[in-house]
């Protein structure tokens, strides 16, 4: 209860610092408070900006998936064989999609309620119940970035070396298209992954400062 009271508390000390601030009239640490106030504002700009980082890097992740896909011609065994590939012929690339929707949601809305707050001149983060509700969400999201990717490496790693002792080859030499869209996608894919975890790192200070 006290730490859910202490963030309306800062609001109110802050609206007299910038009365202060226009008067012309601070001093000693009231000086400090302002300080303090601006290195918070600072923060939660930086928490806002990853936020929209980490949705573009999701929504370049999503679109280069979604549009993977090329017809070609491949020769097995002397023979010449009509190929079609899509990113819905594969579960691991239907995961990352799934999860990378996911995340831009995710990302989305907490953009939305934090740039909300931050123009009103409130704490982006309400209380620390809101705080652990955010860190475990950006951690869940995480990993399951990081297990979409490597998922999706694989079946992209077997499509370039073709399989050992057969005669199965390098489909992306006749799909090279297609495989460009999907290493871009896992590409940003684990960029989003590395601004989450950046983000939680971001929750673990404003927890350890409230």
């Amino acid at each position: 209860m006290v730490s859910d009271q202490r963030i309306p508390d800062e609001t109110l000390q802050e609206s007299k610092v910038e009365a202060l601030e226009s008067s012309g009239t601070m001093s000693g640490p009231l000086v400090g408070a302002a300080v303090g106030i601006h290195r918070r504002r600072r923060n939660e700009a930086l928490v806002l900006i990853l936020r929209v980082l980490c949705m573009s890097t999701s929504v370049i992740a999503l679109s280069f998936m979604v549009t993977a896909k090329e017809s070609s011609i491949v020769t097995i065994y002397g023979f010449q064989l009509p190929v079609h590939s899509k990113w819905s012929f594969s579960e691991s690339y239907e995961y990352l999609v799934g999860v990378s929707a996911t995340v831009v949601t995710h990302s989305l809305l907490q953009l939305l309620i934090g740039t909300s707050r931050f123009l009103r001149n409130s704490s982006v983060i309400r209380s620390r119940n809101h705080a652990w509700l955010i860190f475990a969400a950006d951690q869940a999201f995480g990993y399951a970035l990081m297990s979409a990717g490597s998922a999706a490496s694989g079946v992209t790693n077997l499509n370039r070396t073709g399989i050992r002792h057969t005669a199965l080859p390098n489909f992306c030499k006749p799909l090279h298209k297609f495989c460009d869209h999907v290493a871009i996608s896992i590409a940003f894919t684990f960029i989003s992954c590395f601004l989450l975890a950046t983000s939680s790192v971001q929750n673990v200070i404003w927890l350890s400062q409230h």
